[in-house]
């Protein structure tokens, strides 16, 4: 009986070809529901907005829709540098900062006008900045009220006036270094940053209310 496609004399036969997977079925099935799960847990205060907050704020204004009840659009994380016009090392220190800090990468910010009594050129670096959305927006402000401000020196509370006239809230922050991913054996200044929190909310109130129930440790006047 023939044999289909014989090795020449002397060679050993070639095994045969397996069939080509498609594209995407090299991924074990395991992986796969590891990376499932992982995209599944939402952040710890995504829960707490939904379970606490919105029943909340529904009492305290008497809103007629949930939908009606303000959330958190954004976060916005600035550090000014100003003094990296003379030691632009400054700006790289600051980027790697503000991606410990928050886990994205920030964007440069420069100068819009020269002046000339600060030896500024338009175009210099002068800053960094962040804005946060979605999760790693709810991941940052958990870690900011549950571990960074409880680290400030003699703290007691934030300024609870600090509002925009809509809704939105700007916090000051002198020291970097009261956030845990920040190594102080590594920093080469103490940096400050400004920290504003984008609502949905029409006054100053109802942003307020919404800031304070996320767990914001206004004082108390």
């Amino acid at each position: 009986m023939a044999t289909e496609n014989p090795a020449p004399p002397g060679k050993p036969a070639k095994a045969a070809r397996a069939p080509k997977k498609a594209k995407g079925e090299g991924a074990s099935a395991e992986a796969k529901t590891i990376v499932t799960t992982v995209e599944a847990v939402a952040p710890r205060f995504v829960d707490k907005y939904r379970s606490e907050v919105i029943a909340t704020l529904v009492k305290q204004f008497g809103y007629k829709n949930p939908n009606q009840v303000p959330r958190l659009e954004k976060i916005v994380v600035n550090m000014g540098l100003g003094a990296a016009v003379g030691n632009p090392k400054l700006i790289d220190s600051g980027v790697e900062e503000l991606r410990a800090i928050t886990g994205q990468q920030p964007v440069v910010t420069r100068s819009k006008k020269a002046i000339a009594s600060f030896k500024l050129r338009a175009g210099l670096p002068i800053g960094a900045m962040v804005t946060l959305r979605k999760a790693r927006m709810w991941e940052f402000m958990d870690r900011l009220v549950s571990l960074a401000l409880p680290r400030t020196r003699d703290f007691r509370g934030v300024s609870r006036k600090a509002f925009d006239g809509k809704g939105n809230y700007t916090l000051g922050l002198k020291e970097q270094i009261i956030f845990p991913e920040i190594d102080y054996d590594r920093i080469d200044k103490i940096k400050g940053m400004n920290i504003t929190f984008v609502t949905t909310a029409r006054t100053d109130e109802e942003g307020r209310a919404l800031l304070q129930q996320l767990g914001m440790p206004f004082r108390a006047a």
